[in-house]
């Protein structure tokens, strides 16, 4: 999950300079930009910035300052208005914003294909009502889109300094009615909650604790405390610049130490967050730290960070669109140097304009004109979420390619299908044999049962049609991310309980009904490698090895126990070895390289498929014969030749990355026809 939250999540640094009447402070300016600078790095694929991530935990920290000092200075000066206040923020916000949504949805118009268009659509919408970092932790599932597919990605970060600024200014008049003595103490406590809030959700759903506001929000009511005078302000010049530079060196260490590895946020968010504060309360203006921050280059940088935030992942996104994969290092250079000449042209053409008291536009029109393009966003996203992505954009052969992504079989969908939000068959169904059945429906008792994950799913038309060919009757048991391994640990993207219950019914079942064959489905070479493929998506690249590490001891073991116990049973058990894996969505390959006149061949190699199921295969090819189990492996019917086929007949084979359409999945039955009829006879 790191790699694919991280890798596309900038920062948001949503205050400028001169309109809120505080006091100018030049250092706070320069370390926006010592935020932003190595996020945008760190995106644009430069070595060296592992964890510029730790920008947006920087800019949480100023963004909590900031604010705290205009609202609580003119709480006490009887002068705050909420009106005012939500004025300066559509000024500071929307202009640049709803600029950069324009522009990204002309983009995704004619460069993203339905489904990615479908995801976009959602996201316009939640980014213009500044809900986009719950959309994206919704979105962060099993059949998710990778991260760095989502040009609006990086919105997250300002939904959530909205929401707080909803609820902040509040929670300060409260405060200064009821309690204005405890304010630091209420503070305080917040924050705590928060972060102790923050680790514990960390090791139940990371995607959790880093998008939703409750978990972030003590990031920035650590910079509320600094502006509420929480700790007393330095006098000493020497302390101060001890503090601008402990600051300085505690968010570097995060830059060049983190990493897509280092489990985040929570406690890890300390160290930026610290140095942030460091530096803000340090106040440095004469010495090292303060000459650094304060120096041109950088304040300028700072003063251009918003513009820059909102315009550099979107060009990233669809810069990797045009070129098909990840962009080297020359292109990430380029792309920096564009996005700096953006950002500058943005803030002051886009920007400036209607900062300030002095601005052209007045408050009436603009709290209108707001309105406006916000309604005008979310009509944009409804209309293309209800029309799935407005195939109707493509060419139309692409458009016949593409719709294979929605060839599926009723055994991938509920109620047959058992998904992680419980719907599909229940455990008390399974008990009571209420399981879709599969080949001829004459039939009272089951012959066979297919057991396994989604992969079951996607198989179960080959040999539902060799069962009707045949004359037999099964029942198809397939549940999300759930491989036929009674009690096996699985990785976060599968629940071991769902699991575990959802297995132990099938179990029992086929004990029960004493069924006398079962087919066990799943996506082996996951499980064995506790791994699915690197960058997997439309920038797959069949030139970085494969996940091969040996991670299968516990699947042995669970899966050798299994067939075991079946087997003393008596009952036949058919393992079914895994498709390739194809690395990237296949509709959408296909459909986009017939869209530019590109090659169609867009399957990995032979051999690297080879390499990537060989220890899978092994294990399986071990256990068929230490029990007399039959294995079935449909790779010789996808491959030959040296090369696998993506495409037959002008359609992909597969709906995905790794699960085959409906209608190429029936092809396969004759694999499943001499194995059935034995068990006929």
């Amino acid at each position: 999950m790191n790699l694919v939250l991280r890798r596309s999540l900038p920062l948001a640094p949503t205050h400028g300079h001169g309109s809120s009447g505080l006091d100018y402070r030049r250092d706070v300016d320069g370390l926006r930009a010592l935020a932003i600078i190595p996020v945008v790095l760190y995106h644009a694929g430069v070595p060296g910035f592992g964890g510029g991530f730790v920008g947006v935990d920087v800019f949480f920290v100023i963004s909590g300052f900031l604010m705290a000092s205009l609202i609580s200075s003119e709480i006490a000066k009887g002068e705050f208005s909420l009106v005012r206040f939500y004025e300066r923020r559509i000024r500071r916000i929307f202009p640049a914003l709803f600029t950069v949504l324009a522009t990204s949805s002309i983009a995704a118009w004619f460069l993203l294909m339905p489904a990615e268009f479908v995801y976009f659509a959602r996201s316009l919408k939640a980014a213009a009502l500044f809900t986009s970092n719950i959309q994206f932790e919704k979105e962060s599932g099993y059949f998710d889109i990778g991260a760095q597919m989502k040009p609006l990605l990086h919105t997250w970060s300002l939904a959530v300094e909205e929401q707080f600024y909803i609820l902040f200014p509040l929670l300060l008049l409260l405060i200064n009615r009821f309690a204005r003595r405890r304010a630091r103490l209420i503070v305080t406590g917040l924050l705590a909650v928060s972060l102790v809030a923050c680790t514990w959700m960390l090791f139940r759903s990371q995607a959790e604790a880093f998008y939703l506001l409750q978990f972030r929000a003590w990031e920035l009511l650590l910079g509320a405390l600094l502006a509420l005078n929480a700790i007393p302000v330095p006098q000493q010049s020497a302390l101060r610049a001890g503090l601008g530079l402990g600051g300085i060196l505690l968010v570097a260490i995060a830059i060049f130490g983190f990493s897509d590895q280092t489990l985040f946020p929570g406690p890890a968010a300390l160290l930026p967050c610290l140095g942030a504060a460091l530096i803000i309360h340090g106040r440095d203006e004469t010495g090292p730290a303060g000459r650094f921050l304060q120096s041109r280059p950088l304040v300028f940088v700072g003063l251009i960070s918003y513009s820059l935030y909102l315009w550099h992942w979107p060009i990233i996104v669809f810069s990797r669109e045009v070129a098909g994969r990840q962009l080297s290092l020359l292109q990430g250079s380029l792309i920096v140097i564009a996005s700096l000449v953006l950002a500058t042209i943005s803030w002051r053409f886009v920007e400036q304009p209607f900062r300030g008291r002095a601005s052209f536009v007045k408050r009436i029109p603009m709290f209108a004109s707001a309105a406006g393009v916000l309604i005008a966003s979310v009509g944009l996203g409804d209309y293309v979420a209800h029309h799935r992505g407005v195939p109707d954009r493509l060419p139309a052969d692409a458009r016949t390619v593409y719709a294979s992504t929605y060839d599926q079989s009723r055994f991938s969908l509920p109620p047959c299908f058992a998904d992680s939000d419980k719907s599909g068959p229940s455990v008390a169904d399974i008990y009571a044999g209420k399981l879709c059945p599969l080949g001829f429906e004459g039939s009272a008792k089951p012959s066979f049962v297919v057991w396994g994950d989604s992969h079951s799913g996607a198989m179960a038309p080959a040999i539902d049609a060799a069962a009707k060919l045949v004359g037999i009757t099964g029942l198809f048991a397939g549940h999300s991310s759930c491989p036929p391994l009674p009690g096996v640990q699985l990785t976060p993207r599968g629940d071991t309980g769902l699991c575990g219950d959802f297995n132990g019914a099938v179990h029992d079942l086929i004990a029960a009904q004493h069924i006398p064959l079962v087919f066990l489905v799943a996506y082996w070479p996951k499980y064995v490698h506790d791994a699915e493929l690197p960058n997997e998506g439309p920038y797959f690249d069949p030139s970085v090895p494969p996940p091969l590490d040996d991670r299968s001891a516990s699947v042995v073991e669970t899966l050798d126990r299994l067939v075991a116990e079946l087997t003393k049973q008596g009952t036949r058990v058919v393992l079914v070895s895994d498709v390739p894996e194809m690395g990237r969505y296949m509709p959408e390959a296909v459909a986009k390289a017939i869209t530019r006149g590109t090659s169609t061949d867009v399957a990995p190699p032979l051999d690297y498929i080879e390499k990537r199921q060989a220890l899978s295969h092994a294990i399986l090819t071990r256990l068929a014969a230490r029990y007399g189990a039959a294995l079935i492996d449909p790779l010789p019917s996808l491959c030959s030749h040296g090369r696998c086929d993506a495409v037959r007949n002008g359609l992909p084979l597969y709906k995905d990355a790794d699960h085959l359409t409906a209608t190429f999945a029936a092809t396969l039955s004759p694999l499943y026809v001499p194995v059935l009829s034995e068990a006929r006879r």
